[in-house]
């Protein structure tokens, strides 16, 4: 098989193009944004008809949750636009696309998991442009695998337990750490969320999949487990998002469902147990 991985620069692409199967005979080509901007339908269509993969995985996006709500315009252009192009030309060459999309799709009114079938209702601009994107690519290929997940982080990219570990570092011994406590979701390591979607390729799947690993927390229960497990002494304590103010708003609750995952046969650790493998990673780039 040729598998096309749009976005391998980024953290998860990078994790994609880590932990898949040297073995399986599988030609895996990944291009960054300088190597081919999905913006750019004509660039886009001529990488899909130069390389004639079997299958896209498309994990390029815009994910600065922040940035998007500031510049709605180019969260669109990349994560909408970009899709969309990518979509067609997919469909144009006969290949199957995997997209990778969010739990910001949903407004966070549950307190339950989300299912996949639970209605779109984006809070914020990035949420909008992933939920506007999974809309049109379904509507340009009923057959795409459209995976959700949320709260990722792994080595190689920006991502809230380094930004833990590097405030920790830097603050005072009489200082403490205050985060969030009332927003609620699914961390997901990237290597893990990797090796599940090259199960759901193998398994050639389709429509909508909520993929994290197990278990939910609390921003402020991430942290604290962060900081025990690199055994730190830096004290967490909570606070609201009213008086953390950010640009966009995020879901109060949006954990993820994992029945459409088990559909699959795929299981994925629980978070805290993925923890050690990102600090010895990361550990070892220090």
């Amino acid at each position: 098989m040729r598998i096309l991985i749009f976005g391998a620069t980024g953290m998860l692409g990078k994790a994609l193009m880590r932990q898949w199967p040297g073995d399986t005979g599988d030609e895996v080509t990944g291009l960054g944004s300088a190597q081919a901007d999905i913006r750019d339908s004509a660039q886009v269509e001529s990488t899909i008809q130069q390389s004639k993969p079997d299958w896209i995985v498309l994990a390029a996006a815009y994910t600065d949750v922040d940035g998007c709500e500031l510049n709605p315009t180019l969260a669109s252009g990349v994560n909408t636009l970009g899709a969309v192009n990518v979509a067609r030309a997919a469909a144009a060459g006969g290949a199957r696309l995997l997209f990778v999309s969010t739990d910001y799709v949903f407004d966070g009114t549950k307190s339950s998991p989300y299912e996949t079938g639970d209605a779109r209702n984006p809070i914020n601009a990035y949420g909008r442009s992933k939920a506007e994107a999974e809309e049109k690519i379904l509507s340009i290929l009923p057959d795409a695998c459209i995976v959700r997940t949320s709260w990722l982080f792994g080595p190689g990219g920006k991502c809230f337990p380094d930004t833990i570990l590097k405030l920790a570092a830097t603050l005072p011994e009489t200082e403490v750490l205050t985060v969030v406590n009332d927003q609620r979701g699914c961390p997901t390591y990237t290597l893990d969320l990797a090796d599940s979607i090259i199960a759901l390729f193998k398994s050639r799947a389709r429509g909508i999949i909520h993929c994290t690993n197990r278990g939910d927390c609390t921003w402020h229960d991430f942290a604290r487990e962060i900081i025990r497990q690199a055994g730190l002494k830096t004290v967490v304590r909570p606070t609201t998002s009213e008086k953390f103010v950010r640009p966009a708003p995020r879901p109060k609750y949006s954990v993820l469902s994992s029945s459409s995952l088990s559909k699959y046969g795929v299981e994925m650790l629980l978070w805290q147990e993925t923890l050690p493998g990102y600090l010895s990673l990361r550990g070892a780039k220090e």
